[in-house]
């Protein structure tokens, strides 16, 4: 008792392709709805789907003629259709050669002059070295930046305004320091 599987939708759309090209003859919905399931084994329900799905993607061409739609394909634009997809294709594809080898000219005109050499390698280490030099000399900068003259004056700024804004408005010194974002070990230097 095996359950009979349905049609796929590209299974679907060969097969009605099928009766155009075998019949070479131009046909209304009502006469593929009739026609699909007996000869085709398309549901008649997706007939429609089917067809319009077709007609979107161009392999079938459609025409009102007064109230009603008449629908027809011919191998040869199929045909047609097929060649120009790729040449469509075959001109990337070139397209994408070409990049790839530009590409790859560039790489190799980026390597002349980069090869290893011992010259190379004892820039390199050396340049290593005043990398790791410059890390060293900015971390002891750091420590003696407190007695840098801008950074005094800065403070003495800070201080100051602290000092009137207490006096002015009767502020709490931490409230302003929580506003302004001063750290709580913000110190004065003398």
């Amino acid at each position: 008792m095996s359950k009979k599987k349905g049609l796929s939708a590209e299974e679907k759309r060969t097969r009605m392709m099928e009766i155009f090209f075998e019949t070479k003859d131009v046909f209304q919905l009502k006469d593929m709805e009739k026609i699909a399931p007996k000869e085709k084994g398309i549901t008649a329900m997706s007939v429609k789907e089917v067809l319009q799905s077709l007609v979107d993607d161009g392999m079938v061409d459609s025409e009102r003629i007064g109230t009603s739609n008449y629908f027809w394909a011919f191998p040869s634009k199929a045909l047609h259709a097929k060649k120009r997809k790729l040449e469509t294709l075959s001109a990337q594809f070139s397209e994408g050669n070409q990049k790839k080898e530009n590409l790859q000219q560039s790489i190799n005109q980026a390597k002349i002059g980069r090869q290893d050499t011992e010259e190379r390698t004892v820039l390199s280490k050396e340049l290593t070295s005043l990398r790791q030099r410059k890390e060293q000399l900015k971390a002891e900068l750091e420590k003696y930046k407190e007695c840098d003259p801008d950074v005094v004056e800065e403070i003495h700024n800070i201080f100051a305004i602290k000092s009137w804004a207490k006096k002015k408005f009767g502020f709490e010194e931490s409230k302003i320091d929580k506003n302004f974002g001063i750290p709580e070990d913000f110190d004065y230097i003398d």
